[in-house]
């Protein structure tokens, strides 16, 4: 979960939401990444998404039995139904996400009975620590007036 976060920290240096995920299989590392969706300019490349093509690269499967996903913040519904899909075996998240959550909060995608597959999950590990870097991360930007919009205008 340090790696987490310390990804997290990276998706923060590059003004990004500070979200880290990494994935291990047989207790080692095979997938890291943060959220970079305004650096891609892409709704989906959140840290969990990145981290599970990544990972799927490292096993070269799309399987990834007997794999522990590490994320700062609980997934939301697009990362959890990933997760799913993927057959991630454990989801160990930090910081809780009332507002958007798939993995207890709001919805509980990831132990959903009638799918195929149900991640394990483990919640609340180095919760403090991720939720500070969520917090203190759109404080500033509310003080300085950036309300998180697209940077660029839309064309008519």
């Amino acid at each position: 979960m340090r790696e987490a976060l310390n990804q997290a920290e990276r998706a923060l240096e590059a003004d990004e939401v500070p979200v880290g995920a990494v994935i291990t299989h047989q207790g080692r590392i095979i997938a890291r990444a943060h959220n970079q969706r305004e650096m891609l300019r892409d709704p989906t490349a959140h840290a969990e998404m990145i981290a599970i093509t990544q990972a799927a690269e490292a096993l070269d499967n799309w399987r990834l039995e007997g794999t522990t996903l590490y994320v700062t913040k609980e997934p939301c519904v697009m990362c959890a139904g990933a997760m799913v899909l993927a057959r991630v075996e454990t989801l160990v998240y930090g910081a809780r996400d009332e507002k958007g959550g798939a993995a207890g909060s709001v919805v509980n995608l990831v132990e959903e009975p009638r799918f195929n597959h149900r991640v394990k999950v483990v919640a609340g590990v180095f919760a403090e620590e991720s939720g500070r870097l969520l917090k203190e991360f759109f404080q500033e930007r509310c003080r300085s007036g950036r309300t998180g919009r697209s940077r660029k205008p839309l064309s008519a």
